[in-house]
């Protein structure tokens, strides 16, 4: 499940994420709710946010997230030298899993939100009207 929910967050940054995929029944083709994207994302990043920052800080505080200490067969009590670097390094990363989907989130929202701009007005680039001289066509172009 969380496998499924971390590939979810692809989908702020995937087409799919826009625009359900037409093999989508009842749904392929539409575009994907702002808040269907937004609500879901800033949840997870509040709760992977507040999880990895309280492991992080009973950790390295020598005791597990209920306050008992840490268990001598831990991982960071056991290994030492550039095992436990090794340890330490593969698990940090965590920590910044909930501040990068909330940024990606507030990406995709602001990228959203935005409303369709304008077109362009046509421009007629140098078909000859009546009173065009060729001077005049290639100064407007």
């Amino acid at each position: 499940m969380s496998e499924l929910l971390a590939f979810a967050a692809v989908g702020l940054i995937a087409g799919w994420g826009e625009v359900f995929p037409r093999w989508i029944p009842g749904l392929g083709g539409r575009r994907v709710p702002l808040p269907a994207a937004v609500v879901p994302a800033a949840l997870g990043a509040t709760m992977l946010t507040a999880i990895w920052t309280a492991t992080g800080v009973a950790i390295a505080a020598g005791s597990t997230l209920q306050g008992d200490p840490l268990p001598s067969d831990f991982p960071t009590q056991t290994l030492h030298g550039w095992h436990l670097a090794i340890f330490i390094a593969s698990y940090a990363p965590l920590l910044l899993w909930g501040p990068f989907l909330a940024l990606l989130t507030i990406a995709y929202w602001r990228r959203r939100r935005r409303t369709p701009a304008a077109p362009a007005p046509v421009r007629d680039h140098g078909a000859a009207r009546p009173c065009d001289k060729p001077t005049e066509r290639a100064q407007a172009a």
